[in-house]
């Protein structure tokens, strides 16, 4: 079935790709985040532990909003392990990471997500997709605080 939204098909392609990429790097930071709340342990413990979970938490939430914007754009949103390590811009973490390591490595991941929203930004602005645009806004929004309050957990 045909889809005239007011954005061709390419441009719908194109920013669909970029969402792909976003939707692959929340999971991943997701995942990662989890594995982190599980396993942290040492002085910051509790800090640690209920910060992960206030993420964890919301990635939950925005891996939702990212591939129904994708499936809106009329484009399958990928959903598999495999697709996400293809696709993502952010490494497994090594195990037995300290806490201090795991804050570097989600800091990181934090800064990964806000790249890739940024990429794919201009390609929503230059075809008027202002939901995708608004979408990627408020995800570099959330992703460049988190990386913020990460950060200054390192220093002294």
């Amino acid at each position: 079935m045909s889809m005239d939204i007011g954005i061709t098909d390419t441009d719908r392609a194109r920013i669909a790709d970029g969402l792909s990429r976003l939707l692959a790097d929340t999971y991943t930071l997701y995942l990662t985040t989890h594995n982190f709340h599980w396993n942290v342990k040492g002085p910051m413990f509790n800090t640690l532990h209920l910060m992960f979970e206030a993420q964890y938490t919301e990635l939950a939430l925005a891996v939702d909003l990212i591939a129904e914007r994708i499936r809106a754009l009329g484009h399958p949103a990928p959903g598999t392990y495999s697709a996400y390590a293809r696709l993502s811009s952010i490494g497994e973490p090594a195990e037995g990471l300290s806490a201090l390591d795991m804050i570097r490595h989600l800091v990181a991941g934090q800064e990964s997500v806000v790249r890739t929203a940024r990429h794919v930004f201009p390609l929503a602005e230059s075809a008027h997709d202002g939901p995708s645009a608004d979408l990627l806004t408020q995800r570099m929004q959330v992703h460049e605080k988190n990386a913020w309050m990460l950060r200054s957990l390192l220093e002294s």
